[in-house]
């Protein structure tokens, strides 16, 4: 996703913003707050991720030492 997400900045920052008009302008800009969000929340995604690879291998390391 997140190449996804570059390609798209990248595409959005190409425009020419002198020759929208204000409601194109406007769109562009809720457009880029948006594949902000997208891309924050792909960061905080891939966080996740790594704290359940952790608490997994700790759930597996209790339940081993437990002789489960």
């Amino acid at each position: 996703m997140a190449d996804t997400i570059a390609e798209t900045v990248d595409l959005l920052y190409t425009i020419d913003q002198e020759k929208l008009t204000l409601d194109q302008q406007i769109a562009l800009g809720s457009a880029l707050a948006a594949l902000a969000q997208a891309e924050r929340l792909e960061q905080i995604n891939e966080r996740l991720r790594g704290i359940h690879q952790v608490l997994n291998s700790w759930a597996l390391r209790v339940a081993t030492a437990e002789g489960r």
